[in-house]
């Protein structure tokens, strides 16, 4: 078992919201993000998006930030600032930063190309927002697409049991574009409907953005400075099966690895798990290779299992981060977010909870799996 991790602050922003109250709520009220195309400028007219509701320059005024950064690194400026305010931080002075992102300045290299652009990289876009809040002690970034700020969850909670740090800011972020939409449309996986994860008629994702960042800390920084524990990042598992480029493996061999390593890395069986936030894009191959997964996993005894990117599309290089702030809501509120959208079994496929349930939960499992077979997931549990 890992020594105990506590989580001290998260924030969040993504199509269903602004910070934490307005996810929760959203979350509760069963309303989804995902809508025509407002921000994004494209030609594929017709797609539906899960995009942040703003503009850059209304993000940028949001923020208190020049104009001119990418729009990746205004978004995980807001969710960051929640996160520390909420731990009771003022700075990064004396904590790494660790993020996760795969299109980084995309938005703004489409524009100017073929003029270099400087804040183009995915470091240049982590080293944005820490310069936001007057610089981190440190800063890397991690970029497994869509495993990327799950990685980055990963990877600050190994400094913490390494000993190489008592405290860390980490997370994931992702701005849509236009170079970002066409690859994802080139693979023939976005859905010209709302995404239907793990239905008979799901035919692929609906794009999202956002951001969402943690603050973990060892005990001994925590009660040092007398922070409070939102919950416990009680164990993680990564593992690659280097299936396909894109594809899973029809087995889920690396979603089943992932979860058995958060599990035994935690102390805890299947049977303690009292929700599966999953990956669940809703393309074909995707939902049945995790279903797969999950089924070797939990057996017979699956406990609800839900995708909550029908509510805020999938926020790729960002999904791990803003999905484990919706587990950390899901713990405090005692509630499994419904899955939406949902309407036919597919025998391929679990059978995902339909409706809200209201229960109390210990544990809670996410999952984020990325393309090459680059597959994490994250346990979290009550403080």
């Amino acid at each position: 078992m890992i020594p105990p991790i506590f989580i001290s602050g998260a924030g969040v922003v993504s199509a269903i919201g602004f910070g934490k109250a307005e996810t929760l709520a959203s979350l509760r009220s069963g309303r989804s993000g995902i809508a025509p195309r407002k921000y994004l400028e494209t030609q594929l007219e017709e797609v539906l998006l899960g995009e942040v509701k703003a503009s850059s320059e209304e993000l940028a005024a949001l923020c208190g930030a020049p104009a001119g950064l990418p729009r990746t690194s205004l978004l995980g400026i807001l969710a960051l600032k929640e996160a520390l305010e909420e731990a009771g931080i003022g700075d990064l002075s004396a904590i790494p930063l660790i993020g996760g992102t795969t299109v980084g300045g995309m938005d703004l290299t489409e524009k100017s190309f073929p003029v270099y652009n400087a804040l183009h990289d995915c470091g240049a876009s982590t080293e944005a927002i820490a310069a936001h809040f007057g610089g981190a002690l440190w800063s890397t970034t991690l970029s497994t697409a869509c495993s990327s700020a799950a990685n980055a969850i990963l990877c600050g909670a190994n400094l913490i049991r390494s000993g190489l740090a008592s405290r860390v800011a980490v997370g994931g972020s992702e701005a849509l574009s236009s170079f970002h939409l066409n690859g994802f449309n080139s693979l023939m996986i976005v859905d010209r409907e709302p995404c239907r994860p793990f239905d008979k008629s799901r035919a692929g994702l609906n794009l999202g953005e956002g951001a969402a960042f943690l603050i973990l800390e060892s005990e001994e920084s925590l009660r040092g400075r007398g922070g409070k524990a939102l919950a416990r990042l009680s164990g993680f598992g990564n593992a690659c099966d280097a299936y396909h480029q894109t594809a899973s493996s029809p087995t889920g061999e690396g979603a089943f690895l992932a979860m058995q390593k958060a599990l035994s890395s935690a102390g805890l069986r299947p049977e303690d798990i009292d929700y599966v936030n999953a990956h669940g894009t809703g393309t074909p191959d995707n939902d049945a290779a995790e279903s797969a997964a999950l089924r070797r996993v939990f057996g017979e005894a699956l406990p609800p299992v839900s995708s909550t990117k029908a509510f805020t599309g999938h926020t790729t290089s960002a999904s791990g981060s803003i999905e484990a702030v919706i587990c950390l809501l899901a713990l405090s509120e005692g509630f499994v977010p419904r899955q939406l959208n949902w309407k036919e079994a597919d025998p391929a496929c679990i059978i995902p909870s339909v409706k809200e349930l209201e229960r109390p939960l210990r544990h809670v499992l996410c999952n984020s799996f990325g393309f090459g077979g680059n597959d994490t997931s994250l346990l979290i549990s009550n403080a």
